[in-house]
């Protein structure tokens, strides 16, 4: 099997650098590895497993993303502060560096990889690290080397030491042939970006991996995800995002997409349950190994709306980004999550009045907002 050994210092570069993903691109190079089911039957493996202790020791990839800091978070409040590490390839702000454990990990870099999940006896991991639609875009080798070369060392570990893996997939992974309303778990996918074909593939073998090796995968495709804790970070749905801090900062926002393009979108905080919630499920109740979840779907001009009753002088203009809304129009506008809510008991708490209140509520008490109240 075909693993990047020697492009992580040149992607951790890439990384560090202009958010705008438009760097220098990077060709992977590659060398023949071998798959850990080569390895002697015999060998000495780490291969604790939940069962075998009180919480699961965690790992979390590319935590320094929009969902990572708040997923440890969460795990740290349930687990305990240091049975959850934190990892990127970033330096952390210090209130994340002192809030637990944190440690520098390339996911490209296979035999340090290896060695955390060993030295810390890592038992459950979480794989965030990505590069998102409009970035990967902008650099496709380099979101090939990330979502698709990083994901294979990950698979690799996980199976060779016994983990248990989750993988996000997200509303990327549909392509313009798909059902959009709704887009049902089993359908016809075919993206049309580096980001959706990776997914697709990290679905596909992760379920391959599961069925082969016996690994333990559970994915869920994520909707957009909104978070008062996060700035904008690349993504297509990033407008649902930036539109609160744009109203209270400046009361102007210009978003990028058409005023009626329709998206499933979902509250950081149903998200990260979803997510807990999936892992801890008895893998007997479980008939696929990729989920659906979602909570609401709106479009720019609702959501503006919405967010007008809280800052009524709020002025929204539309200049469309040609490259963002081809992307928009290709993914679903709702999720048919219902084998979700079946298997595991999947249900969201926010819908959008919610969302828009509990977003205000975290971003600040504005002086235009108190009136508004």
């Amino acid at each position: 099997m075909p693993i990047v050994r020697n492009v992580g210092r040149a992607a951790s570069q890439l990384l560090q650098s202009s958010g705008c993903g438009c760097g220098i691109p990077v060709v992977p190079a590659r060398r023949i590895g071998v798959s850990p089911r080569q390895v002697a039957s015999d060998a000495s493996f780490h291969s604790v497993t939940f069962s075998e202790s009180d919480h699961p020791r965690v790992l979390i990839t590319g935590g320094l993303g929009q969902l990572g800091v708040g997923l440890a978070k969460l795990l740290r409040k349930r687990f305990g502060k240091n049975n959850v590490i934190l990892s990127d390839i970033r330096k952390p702000a210090d209130n994340v560096f002192y809030s637990g454990p944190f440690i520098f990990a390339d996911i490209l870099d296979y035999k340090n990889l290896r060695e955390i999940v060993v030295n810390n006896r890592i038992t459950w991991l979480f794989h965030y690290s990505a590069l998102l639609s409009a970035v990967g875009e902008a650099n496709v080798p380099l979101a090939r080397a990330v979502n698709i070369t990083g994901l294979h060392n990950v698979l690799d570990i996980a199976a060779e030491h016994n983990l248990r893996l989750f993988v996000p997939s997200t509303i990327g992974a549909f392509g313009p042939s798909s059902p959009r309303d709704p887009t049902p778990d089993l359908c016809i996918q075919r993206p049309r970006t580096i980001y959706g074909v990776s997914k697709v593939h990290a679905e596909l073998m992760g379920e391959y991996y599961h069925y082969r090796y016996g690994l333990d995968f559970r994915c869920l495709r994520y909707p957009g995800i909104i978070s008062a804790d996060s700035q904008p970070g690349g993504g297509t749905t990033d407008y649902a995002v930036k539109i609160f801090h744009d109203a209270i900062k400046t009361g102007k926002f210009k978003c990028y997409l058409r005023p009626d393009t329709r998206l499933p979108m979902m509250y950081i905080d149903d998200c990260l349950k979803a997510t807990l919630e999936v892992m801890e499920a008895p893998a007997e109740s479980l008939t696929m190994r990729t989920y659906n979840i979602n909570a609401m779907s709106f479009s720019p001009e609702e959501l503006a709306q919405e967010v007008q009753k809280y800052v009524p002088e709020l002025q929204v203009t539309y200049n469309v980004d040609q490259v963002r809304q081809a992307i928009a129009d290709s993914w679903p506008m709702n999720f048919d999550d219902s084998n979700a809510r079946r298997d595991w008991g999947w249900k969201h708490d926010y819908d959008l009045p919610e969302l828009v209140t509990t977003m205000f509520s975290y971003l600040g008490s504005d002086s235009r907002i108190a009136q508004a109240n």
